[in-house]
């Protein structure tokens, strides 16, 4: 049983810092609508608040995100609805942050978790955290995160990655360009705590003037906004059906070849 009532995003602010904290460990910080949308309000209220800086994004538990929250998902599905429907909102309010937004990742990240990593625009990674693009095991694909993902990864590697499904760990993950650096666990604070330091030393405008720079080309929430109506429709499938069922009932989803299992 869970606290409805408990937030699910803690916020603080310390010396120009606002800290989100995903505090959902027991579903490993799944990409629940109610999380998704209060991550989305922290954002927006770091954004509006002068004496923030720097927005670093946090989490409780050995998870850094599981991906969708895959209970509501199911349920979502029967309705005929498309779950974790603000989560164009949230990658586009995180890449086109003003401010510099950075991530701690103390561990693993799988899916959806990837898309949070990728939006934002540095990322410090324990180099043991594992992370995987698992969607095409559930029978759906890495539709809406993919707009900040292939922006960060080479061609190639995305399609290994998102091909197989396969898992990787941070060091690799760090060579790919998805992650800034990818440290010992036991270095992970004093890293982070590195990079905030540096980016609170520069000019508010000059910050935002240079995130410009970098994400200079296409708009990305008309291209987050076209893949989540892709992504519907595989959520909606068959096979994406049978694909949550699957890893809910901890079985093989019947498109596994037998032996293969």
């Amino acid at each position: 049983m869970t606290d409805d009532t408990r937030p699910l995003v803690r916020y603080a602010v310390a010396d120009g810092v606002a800290t989100l904290t995903l505090d959902s460990d027991h579903n490993r910080n799944a990409l629940s609508r109610r999380l998704i949308r209060e991550l989305l309000d922290a954002v927006d209220r770091a954004l509006a608040e002068d004496a923030v800086r720097v927005l670093l994004l946090d989490h409780v538990g050995r998870v850094f995100c599981a991906g969708a929250d895959l209970a509501e998902t199911a349920a979502a599905r029967e309705a005929g609805e498309v779950p974790a429907g603000d989560m164009p909102a949230l990658l586009a309010a995180l890449w086109d942050a003003p401010k510099p937004v950075v991530a701690r990742v103390g561990g693993a990240a799988r899916a959806g978790g990837l898309g949070l990593i990728a939006a934002c625009d540095l990322v410090v990674a324990a180099r043991d955290a594992t992370f995987a693009f698992t969607e095409v095991r559930l029978g759906v694909i890495p539709a809406v995160i993919s707009a900040p993902v292939l922006r960060r990864l080479p061609s190639r590697a995305a399609a290994e990655l998102y091909l197989t499904g396969d898992t990787f760990d941070g060091s690799r993950a760090a060579a790919l360009g998805l992650l800034t650096a990818a440290v010992p666990a036991d270095e992970l604070d004093a890293t982070v705590e590195r990079y905030v330091s540096s980016l609170v030393r520069g000019a508010p405008g000059a910050l935002a003037g240079a995130k410009a720079l970098l994400h200079g080309g296409p708009p990305i929430r008309p291209e987050l906004d076209a893949l989540a109506e892709l992504s519907g429709s595989y959520f909606l499938s068959a096979e994406g059906r049978e694909g949550v069922a699957a890893y809910r009932e901890k079985r093989a989803p019947r498109w596994v070849p037998p032996g293969r299992d």
